[in-house]
C-alpha cells in the first residue's frame, strides 16, 4: 500500500469537503430539519461527488452513521438498498417523493407564500415524510436516500462509504481543536456555557459516539488507498462506541467543570456563572421542570404585560428566547441522547490491520479512537477549540 503526496493533498481537499458537504458535519448550525427540496439536492450532490471521486480519489464518500435512525443494539456495516425503509412494512419510491415535493412546492407558490413561509412549511413537510418511513428527521433521511442512489447506480465501480458518527473538533491536524461552526454536540455545549441552557434531556448511560474530524479524514484516505480499483461496495463505521465509549454523563460533567473553571465572557465583559448541568433521564420529568420553571413564569409575565402596558416586555422576550433555545435543542438531540445502539466497526478494524501490515505510518494517518483520553480531549482540546473558532460573543 503506497501513500503518495497525492493522498496527502487529498487529505486537505477531503477535510474541506467534510466540513462543507458531510451531512454529519454541516457548515451551518445543524437544525435537523432542512427544507425538503434540499433532500434531492443532497442526493444529486452525492452522485456528482462520487463521479468526481472515481476520477480523482477513486472511491470514497463520507456519510453519517445515523442513517440507522433510532435503531438500538448492534448496528452492522450494512448497505441500504433502494426502497428500503426503517419500517419494514413500507417501501420508498424516490421518484414518487420527488413528485410530491414538486407538487407541494408549486401549490405554496401559487398561494403566494413568502420565501420564509415556504422554507418553514417545507421543513415540516420533509420531517413528516422522513418520520413516515422511520427516520427521525430529514437530516438522516437524506443520507439514507444518498446511500440508496450510490448503491443503485454504482454498477461495478469501486465504492467506499464512510459512516462517521458525531464529528467533533480535530484531534491533531491541521492543529488540535480546529472546528468550523457550531455542530452536533456543540449546540448544547455552547448554549450551556453562555448561560442559555441550564438543563437537558437524555439518559446518563447513553453513549455519545463522537469522532474527531481529522480521524474521519484519515479513515477516508486509507480506505481510498486500500480499496482502489476494487469493484465492490464497502461500508465503514468510523466512531468510538465500540473501542472507546464516552457516556453522556461524562460529557455533561466535563462541560460543567470546564465552564465553572473558565466562565464565558459575554460581549459586555460580563462573566457568565453556570450551575451544574442538570440532565433529566425521562421526558415526563423534563417537561414538568420546563412547565414549572419557565412556562408558568412566562404566562405570568405575559398577563402582567397586558395589564402594565408591556412593562416587563424585555424580561419576557429574554425568557421566551431561552425556552425556545432549550426546546429546539431537545427536539434536535432527542434521537441521539436516548440512542441505545452501538456501531459495529469490523470493517474499520480490518482496514486498520491492513494499514499496519503495509507499514503505513499510523501516527500520520491515525483514526484509532483508543488513543483518546476523553477527559483531556474535551477539557483541553474540544471546548477550547469551540470557544476559539466557533462561539460568537
Amino acid at each position: 500500500m503506497e501513500v503518495s503526496t497525492r493522498h496527502v493533498w487529498i487529505r486537505t481537499r477531503v477535510q474541506e469537503w467534510t466540513h462543507v458537504h458531510n451531512p454529519t458535519c454541516p457548515v451551518e448550525t445543524y437544525t435537523g430539519h432542512k427544507p425538503y427540496p434540499s433532500l434531492f439536492e443532497v442526493a444529486n450532490l452525492l452522485l456528482e461527488i462520487y463521479v468526481n471521486a472515481v476520477a480523482t480519489c477513486r472511491n470514497s464518500i463520507a456519510h453519517g452513521a445515523y442513517v440507522c435512525g433510532e435503531k438500538g443494539g448492534y448496528i452492522l456495516e450494512s448497505p441500504i438498498s433502494m426502497g428500503d425503509t426503517l419500517k419494514g412494512s413500507s417501501r420508498l419510491d424516490i421518484n414518487v417523493e420527488k413528485e410530491l415535493v414538486e407538487e407541494y412546492l408549486d401549490r405554496l407558490r401559487v398561494q403566494g407564500a413568502t420565501d420564509e413561509e415556504i422554507t418553514s412549511t417545507m421543513k415540516d413537510f420533509g420531517t413528516k415524510r422522513a418520520k413516515l418511513y422511520g427516520w427521525p428527521n430529514t437530516y438522516v433521511y437524506t443520507k439514507a436516500l444518498g446511500e440508496m442512489l450510490l448503491g443503485h447506480f454504482n454498477k461495478n465501480l469501486p465504492l467506499v462509504i464512510i459512516r462517521p458518527t458525531m464529528i467533533t473538533s480535530t484531534y491533531k491536524e491541521p492543529f488540535s481543536g480546529w472546528i468550523e461552526g457550531v455542530r452536533t454536540i456543540d449546540g448544547a455545549i455552547a448554549a450551556y456555557g453562555k448561560g442559555k441552557l441550564k438543563c437537558f434531556l437524555g439518559h446518563p448511560k447513553t453513549i455519545m459516539d463522537v469522532i474527531p474530524a481529522d480521524m474521519v479524514v484519515n479513515s477516508m484516505i486509507m480506505a481510498m488507498v486500500a480499496h482502489a480499483n476494487k469493484s465492490s461496495q464497502t461500508i465503514f463505521h468510523v466512531g468510538s462506541s465500540m473501542r472507546n465509549p464516552m457516556k453522556l454523563s461524562s460529557l455533561s460533567d466535563l462541560t460543567s467543570l470546564y465552564f465553572t473553571q473558565n466562565p464565558w465572557i459575554d460581549r459586555n465583559g460580563k462573566s457568565i456563572k453556570v450551575n451544574k448541568f442538570i440532565v433529566f433521564s425521562n421526558i415526563a420529568m423534563f417537561q414538568a421542570h420546563i412547565a414549572i420553571r419557565y412556562k408558568l413564569p412566562l404566562k405570568v409575565l405575559w398577563l402582567a404585560n397586558l395589564v402594565l402596558f408591556q412593562y416587563y416586555r424585555d424580561i419576557y422576550i429574554n425568557l421566551n428566547r431561552k425556552v425556545k433555545v432549550v426546546m429546539q435543542l431537545v427536539d434536535l438531540y432527542r434521537p441521539y441522547v436516548f440512542f441505545t445502539g452501538c456501531f459495529d466497526d469490523s470493517n474499520t478494524e480490518k482496514l486498520r490491520a491492513t494499514i499496519k501490515e503495509n507499514d503505513v505510518d499510523m501516527h500520520l494517518f491515525n483514526f484509532d479512537t483508543k488513543c483518546i483520553d476523553w477527559e483531556d480531549y474535551i477539557m483541553n482540546t474540544h471546548i477550547p477549540g469551540l470557544i476559539k473558532y466557533s462561539m460568537k460573543r
